[in-house]
């Protein structure tokens, strides 16, 4: 069943290219860790993105998150003034 999170990264418009070559370096991860992108939404003005992953157990989205190649990248994220947000998220039956 794994752990769901969602992302939601708020990029200043003169940081989405930044933004955009650090999720080209990082997303690739992912896998490796034992995680999904199940999805990927963009705002029409690129300002806004949502991601929604799911990792195979929460000591994953951790070796993730810790993951040295990750942070060779980090100064893409830094220079793009993004503001990420991560919260835990559980499905909810619908009736």
């Amino acid at each position: 069943m794994g752990v769901t999170f969602v992302v939601v990264a708020r990029i200043p418009r003169a940081g989405i290219e930044c933004f955009q070559r650090y999720e080209q370096a990082v997303l690739p991860l992912l896998e490796e860790h034992g995680a999904r992108l199940e999805r990927r939404l963009r705002s029409a003005a690129g300002e806004v993105e949502v991601h929604l992953l799911t990792f195979a157990e929460e000591e994953a989205l951790a070796a993730y998150l810790d993951d040295p190649r990750r942070a060779e990248h980090r100064e893409l994220l830094a220079a793009s003034g993004a503001e990420l947000e991560l919260l835990e998220v559980d499905d909810i039956p619908t009736a």
